[in-house]
């Protein structure tokens, strides 16, 4: 292989891999390979003004293609202000490769300006962090780099790059990278194991998380639900792992209180967890989990996952489709008539009270809303408006229940859902869903809080026309803290306190509408409920990227 600069060879390998986009924000160090992309027209730079946007479109495109999506971002500065969103990647599982510049490592000894240790400032939010140090290796640490974020558990891989390593000559060649084959089948008498420990349940459990989307399991954990007749709650839930209106599935564990999640787990005398870990809580329980003597298996890719917290009956390191379908198979002759009745019976008690819950809340909101908008009003509209293979990404929080009341995530793909708490990434994420699917229509939903961790994003949207629809919840607070801090009280067993001022946003108001026009996207503000549908008539129909300030719960 001829000799050139590792600048040059690195862009080789990423049009080796078939990257056709690059996100960042630049600074002075990554000028040269930069410069070089003027030769690698296949390879577009996608400008965002500040780091969370750049980790967030990434993020974004990354899930949307299911493949590692590559940024840049620049030293000690740069990763530091992507740091929260990197944290959102890892904990959502993002395929990321990360790129961070510095001057050089002959400036290692000098305390540069700019200069920190990156990969030590990056541990905590990656699967891995590295430093190039010979430009001998930048290929093979690249390929690792792309190999260990796409491998399960997915996740954000950071690899920085010195200036001087890239300005000096490689001859490694670029060649593809090799993934792994991660589709692992479990022994046969493993399945039947665990068919054993399960088959005697009457209050079956299934905890699920995003590692059954992974993997394309929808259809295998839909049966294992049926034939055994189980309740799916989802934990790390952020992708379609069981259509919204399946009637075994209901609804996700308590992000926040592991109280919340135990009345659930506590209750089953049998339980399976698959694709996920038990239990990803900001107060989780230390014990009283499962009740005593109930089975616990579970099934993951990830050796970490199993048995993380808590002890289990059987772990079994596998693909969760190569397992869920085996289990379902084995615990369907194992179940007598009179437990398959039974099974039957659960799904259609659950079916019919979904239905009554839906009826109940649309009721509900009609009656509390007084004519006001509601954010139901709005999915509902939204709904009868939208084609059917649209792309949603989600980012709502509190106003998520009414708008996917009526716009329920069916369908895996089109249904993204903010996880890991960093706030900001619904505008993002939006467009780099947008990027990785320019054929489709993607609205992405954020709150009036949460759109300005990342609203510099709109000016990405307008730069490159990047037709996504935002539509931003404006309920003038921070609701989900008014929300998290009463259930707080009442689990200290404490009358709820409240805070009127302190998540108050509407001193000074925010004109989002305004806000939107001037970095280039046109928007709208909706208050009343007759604006709703030629509201999004209008951004549906305008081509370009198109912004809907929708004021609800005043």
């Amino acid at each position: 292989m001829a000799s050139r600069p590792a600048r040059v060879a690195m862009l080789e390998q990423f049009k080796a891999d078939g990257v056709t986009h690059m996100f960042g924000n630049p600074g002075t160090v990554e000028q040269g390979f930069l410069d070089e992309l003027r030769n690698f027209p296949e390879i577009e730079y996608v400008l965002a003004l500040q780091e969370a946007a750049v980790v967030g479109l990434a993020d974004g495109y990354a899930r949307a293609t299911r493949r590692p999506a590559v940024l840049q971002l620049h030293s000690g500065v740069g990763l530091g202000n992507g740091i929260g969103m990197l944290y959102q990647a890892k904990r959502g599982h993002a395929p990321l490769v990360v790129l961070v510049g510095e001057s050089g490592l002959a400036y290692d000894a000098m305390e540069a300006q700019m200069a920190a240790d990156l990969v030590a400032m990056a541990e905590p939010v990656t699967k891995w962090a590295t430093r190039v140090v010979d430009p001998r290796s930048t290929l093979r640490v690249l390929r690792r780099a792309f190999k260990v974020a796409a491998t399960p558990p997915y996740g954000p891989v950071m690899v920085v790059l010195p200036a001087d390593v890239l300005d000096a000559e490689t001859d490694e060649p670029a060649v593809p990278t090799s993934y792994l084959e991660t589709a692992a089948v479990p022994a046969p008498e493993t399945v039947e194991r665990a068919a054993d420990l399960l088959a005697g349940a009457e209050r079956p459990l299934l905890i699920v998380g995003d590692g059954v989307h992974f993997s394309g399991a929808q259809a295998e954990l839909a049966r294992l639900a049926e034939v055994w007749g189980a309740e799916v709650w989802g934990a790390d839930w952020a992708e379609v792992n069981l259509p919204a209106d399946h009637p075994a599935y209901r609804g996700q564990l308590g992000h926040m209180f592991g109280t919340t999640s135990s009345r659930v787990t506590a209750a089953a005398d049998a339980v399976l967890i698959v694709g996920t870990y038990a239990l990803p809580e900001v107060f989780p329980a230390l014990d009283g989990v499962f009740a005593p003597g109930a089975p616990v298996v579970h099934v993951d890719l990830d050796s970490g996952a199993i048995a993380k917290n808590f002890p289990v009956d059987l772990g079994i390191l596998a693909d969760p489709r190569q397992s869920l379908g085996r289990i379902a198979a084995a615990l369907d002759a194992r179940l007598t008539p009179e437990q398959h009745r039974r099974a039957a019976d659960r799904l259609r008690t659950w079916g019919a009270e979904k239905a009554a819950a839906r009826t109940e809340a649309d009721e509900r909101d009609a009656r509390e809303a007084a004519g006001a908008l509601t954010a139901a009003d709005f999915g509902r509209e939204l709904a009868a408006q939208l084609p059917t293979d649209a792309i949603l990404f989600d980012e709502a929080l509190t106003c998520s229940p009414g708008l996917f009341r009526h716009l329920p995530p069916n369908t895996p793909g089109e249904w993204f859902q903010t996880r890991g708490g960093s706030l900001g990434v619904g505008i993002p994420g939006a467009l780099g869903a947008k990027l990785a699917h320019p054929g489709k229509t993607v609205v992405g939903f954020t709150g009036d809080g949460g759109s300005m961790y990342t609203i510099q994003a709109l000016w990405t949207a307008a730069r490159y026309d990047i037709g996504a629809v935002f539509v931003i919840c404006n309920n003038g607070r921070y609701k989900l803290l008014d929300d998290n801090i009463a259930q707080y009280w009442g689990t200290q067993g404490i009358e709820p306190h409240a805070f009127p001022e302190l998540f108050d946003l509407t001193r000074p108001e925010i004109d989002f509408a305004a806000l939107s026009r001037s970095l280039g996207v046109p928007a709208v503000r909706v208050d009343k409920p007759d604006q709703v549908a030629p509201a999004i008539a209008e951004a549906l129909a305008s081509g370009g990227p198109f912004l809907i300030d929708l004021v609800v719960g005043r």
